[in-house]
């Protein structure tokens, strides 16, 4: 046959067909998929493995007792000494040979109703569980934990979501079946029994019966067990008392769940079921009396508390439920000191009805050292805070943070700069701005203006500074305003004491804002720790700092200062005095509305308010006897701190010259330049003249690092426009503990000292 013939019947035979070829080809590619799927699957059940193993590794240890023991929050201050405790309640332990076998197979039933076939971890739970979340039907990693891994997560772990890792889980599982090795399931069942939540602070279920039916756990009936089993997976959304229909739905799910599992009949349920959820209601809950702290220190520390329990609850954690130990930055010495200074006497207030609110920062680090909330309280739980509240203006302490401190920042101000006691109207209004004696000093220093509390050269001052740079420099300070600054709030700012507290920390330390904190440290149930700290930013050149706390010296040790009742012998302190008259208008008595007081040594800054709580009712006017309770709140605070360890003078940096003026030691920054006029002289209306520029050059030179920063940072005026385009106010706004400030514009309150 030649090579172009058609091949014979018997070769076509032997040929393989095309046909043939492409099946097998196929059939050969499915089998090597599949051989590279297995090996892969395989490859991953190892790489699991091997993980699982890694996190088993570092997992916490779980003991015998704290299985046993309450999910309580240790409180601790500063000395590691606990303050409080949170999430402990009067709790009847209740051992296994004393639990109802009908509450048992509730519980097993809905929580883990093949909890007695498995080891600690039930791979066809988690399998359904995977399926669940697999087709939306769940989400997350929830599903697949047994009730022996329940009861580790609430032994010895978080309950915050960021927690609920794949590493916990694993975790988890393997504590749990190490707790099966060791514990039988009636001491297993026991121990979560008697330690889950039950919602309205009870813990455990022995109590949980006293509190909801007034009865210990023998007494209850069958539809009561249900509704005791199926209460922890949402206590408060299935608490009996406030949501009866969707508590009922539970109760029922509980009862068909025993019924599945042959606990009960389906007549048993059934029958159950028809009983109210609301049968048997104890009002007087039992005898479940609280016992939320275990020391007395709970109405001393209540305001600092009241804060560390917000930002527990802010970063996540449960306070209540979590097991955590919080190490807080409290001085229970100078917090006991502050409750008793404001409590028992030791400094005169009006009427039991007149309030403070006090705040103490360290300068160095910007800890949170004390803090009274309110006086004569009682034995609260988390009453007003009124050391964070920012509804009530600073007066006169705003001057020092945004009048005099941007005006040496910025325009560079020696602190002899002459400035204009002369009368003044609120640019593009009829209103004027008069000082507590309604007199004018005309031409003074800055540093007499500010030692008297002059009202007219601290606005004339933050006109030359601008509403802009004052903004950027209360920023740098931590104090914020949901609305615009305006001239007013040079003379009255809506900021707490504790904000005041921690911008005046900056003058004390050199010119570094730290935010203020409480926590020092938070440590797991699982043994992790997360430490807590503030990080210090530059917010005024060292000189700004200097000068002002010279300044402010004198307002305490001057024959004209106005606070002379804060001084203390022998502690270099310096600090600010601040009132507001009621606006125009009202009908409260005489006297003023609120009365400030903060100053600051190099160690300790101190804020106190005092005041009412309904200023405008008759009676609630602070007079004159008593203008000086927040100052004497101060000093008896800072004596107290001083006592333990006093703190050094202030040194002037190298970059602030000292010169003498009228007989006077004064002081400039070194080599800079200042105008002896500024944008409040160009408003002749407000002014009744004008004046022409003139700059002074120092004649001191720069010696240190810092003075190319100082140069640098130097104006000789500002022109800023939107500072003398204002609208007077000061009502104040809704201020929270969130650390910001507002601003309003609906009445004047004037600052008088």
């Amino acid at each position: 046959m030649s090579d172009n013939q058609t091949p014979s019947r018997s070769s076509r035979r032997n040929s393989p067909s095309n046909g043939d070829k492409k099946p097998r080809n196929v059939k050969s590619i499915i089998l090597k998929i599949i051989a590279w799927g297995a090996s892969i699957f395989g490859i991953l059940i190892l790489l699991g493995a091997v993980l699982f193993f890694y996190w088993a590794s570092s997992a916490p240890e779980i003991t015998q007792s704290s299985l046993e023991s309450q999910n309580a929050t240790k409180i601790y201050d500063s000395d590691n000494n606990v303050i409080s405790q949170l999430g402990v309640q009067k709790r009847e332990y209740v051992k296994s040979s004393a639990i109802p076998k009908e509450l048992s197979e509730a519980v097993v039933s809905i929580e883990d109703r093949r909890f007695y076939k498995h080891n600690g971890v039930d791979p066809v739970r988690i399998l359904g569980a995977a399926f669940s979340n697999i087709t939306g039907s769940s989400t997350g990693l929830q599903g697949g934990s047994t009730l022996t891994q329940q009861l580790v997560k609430l032994s010895v772990f978080s309950t915050k979501s960021s927690d609920q890792t794949f590493k916990r889980k694993a975790q988890e599982a393997w504590l749990a079946i190490s707790v099966e090795r060791h514990f039988s399931k009636k001491q297993i069942l026991e121990y979560y029994i008697n330690k889950v939540y039950m919602g309205n602070g009870v813990y455990g279920m022995q109590t949980g019966a006293q509190y909801y039916y007034g009865k210990n756990l023998k007494d209850l009936t069958i539809a009561q067990y249900a509704m005791l089993a199926g209460i922890p997976q949402s206590p408060t959304y299935y608490n009996p008392i406030t949501n009866p229909k969707v508590s009922t739905t539970r109760r029922n799910e509980v009862l068909e769940a025993m019924a599945r599992s042959n606990y009960i009949t389906n007549a048993e349920a059934k029958a159950a079921e028809k009983t109210s959820v609301q049968d048997g209601l104890d009002s007087t809950h039992g005898n479940t009396a609280s016992a939320d702290s275990s020391t007395n220190k709970s109405k001393v520390v209540d305001s600092y508390l009241k804060q560390v329990v917000s930002q527990l609850k802010s970063d996540g954690y449960d306070p209540y439920n979590d097991s955590l130990e919080v190490h807080t930055n409290l001085n229970m010495g100078a917090q006991q000191n502050l409750y008793d200074i404001v409590n028992d006497g030791t400094v005169a207030f009006q009427s039991s009805d007149m309030q403070v609110g006090a705040a103490v920062t360290s300068p160095k680090n910007g800890k949170i050292l004390a803090m009274i909330g309110g006086r004569k309280t009682g034995d609260v739980t988390f009453g007003l805070n009124r050391a964070v509240q920012t509804d009530r203006s600073s007066g006169s302490t705003s001057k020092p943070i945004m009048d005099y401190a941007p005006a040496i920042e910025y325009l560079n101000y020696p602190t002899y700069r002459s400035v204009k006691d002369l009368p003044f109207t609120y640019p593009g209004t009829t209103k004027k701005a008069y000082d507590f004696d309604r007199e004018y000093q005309g031409t003074i220093t800055m540093r007499s203006a500010l030692t008297q509390s002059r009202n007219i050269p601290a606005l004339r001052t933050l006109q030359d500074v601008g509403i802009t740079k004052a903004t950027k420099f209360l920023t740098k300070l931590g104090i914020t305003s949901k609305t615009a600054y305006e001239l007013q709030n040079g003379i009255g700012l809506y900021i707490s004491p504790l904000q005041e507290a921690a911008s005046y920390a900056a003058f004390a330390n050199g010119g570094t804002y730290y935010k203020p904190y409480y926590i020092s440290s938070i440590t797991t149930k699982s043994g992790e720790t997360h430490k807590y700290s503030a990080t210090g930013e530059k917010a005024m050149k060292s000189s700004t700092a200097y000068m002002i706390t010279d300044m402010l010296k004198d307002v305490i040790d001057s024959s004209s200062g106005t606070g002379k009742s804060a001084a203390l012998s022998g502690v270099h302190q310096a600090g600010k005095t601040g009132t507001t008259e009621y606006p125009s208008g009202t009908t409260s008595s005489s006297g003023v509305m609120d009365s400030w007081f903060t100053g600051y040594t190099k160690k300790y800054s101190i804020s106190v308010w005092t005041g009412y709580d309904k200023q405008y009712e008759t009676g609630h006017a602070i007079t004159s006897s008593y203008e000086k309770t927040a100052a004497l709140v101060y000093s008896n605070e800072m004596s107290y701190l001083e006592d333990e360890s006093s703190s050094s003078n202030w040194t002037a940096p190298d970059t602030v010259t000292e010169v003498t003026k009228n007989g006077n030691t004064e002081y400039e920054v070194t080599g800079a330049t200042w105008s002896t006029t500024g944008v409040s002289d160009t408003y002749a209306e407000n002014n009744g003249s004008t004046g022409t520029s003139s700059t002074v050059v120092s004649s001191s030179t720069i010696s240190s690092s810092e003075a190319k920063q100082e140069s640098e940072s130097s104006s000789s005026n500002s022109n800023n426009s939107s500072s003398i385009e204002q609208t007077p106010g000061g009502s104040g706004g809704d201020g929270g503990s969130d650390g910001t400030s507002s601003s309003s514009s609906s009445t004047v309150t004037t600052p008088t000292q």
